[in-house]
């Protein structure tokens, strides 16, 4: 990807540029508390014996833990708006963030908020599952305009790592293809 000068400078209005992950953490376990990120995040490390310390050792060694808190900070702290599909694609400390959105006063969060949320991820996971919804995320998430992109979509991702899988398991390595 080729990095204009405009990119870079937007790059560095991104909230996350320059802000350690120690600093991250304390600063939304200070305003929110670990239950409300327990809630919210669905994290364990914030539930079981929570500290700061263990929850970075966590996040550090877990890159999609890492990117969920990271994005919470970025819309849920920060307040900024939600990312295009394109830069939601790209992990969050990469994203660019328009000059034009500052961000804005962290949102008010509550457990029961929280459980709300908990029980329409539920239903809306519960209606994808049960083949009446099979293309209701991505429609829903204006990812795909129909189900017949949705379906290629998938088609050329399993081909992509069937492929990139063959040359791993043709090795003396047993467990090759599964990692």
């Amino acid at each position: 990807m080729d990095i204009t000068l405009n990119d870079e400078i937007n790059y560095k209005t991104n909230p996350l540029h320059g802000l350690s992950l120690n600093n991250l953490l304390a600063e939304l376990v200070d305003h929110y508390g670990f239950d409300i990120l327990f809630a919210y995040l669905n994290i364990n490390c914030f539930n079981t014996n929570p500290s700061i310390e263990s929850s970075i050792k966590f996040l550090k060694k877990t890159d999609w833990a890492r990117e969920k808190v990271e994005a919470f900070y970025l819309y849920q702290f920060k307040n900024l708006p939600r990312a295009s599909y394109e830069q939601f694609q790209v992990p969050p400390r990469d994203r660019i963030v328009p000059e034009d959105q500052a961000p804005g006063e962290p949102a008010v969060l509550s457990l029961e908020d929280a459980e709300r949320l908990r029980e329409k991820r539920a239903k809306e996971a519960a209606a994808y599952n049960s083949g009446s919804g099979k293309n209701y995320g991505a429609q829903r998430n204006g990812r795909h305009s129909n189900s017949r992109d949705y379906d290629d979509a998938r088609k050329r991702d399993r081909k992509s790592s069937d492929s990139s899988s063959t040359s791993a398991d043709t090795g003396s390595d047993p467990w090759g293809k599964w990692r």
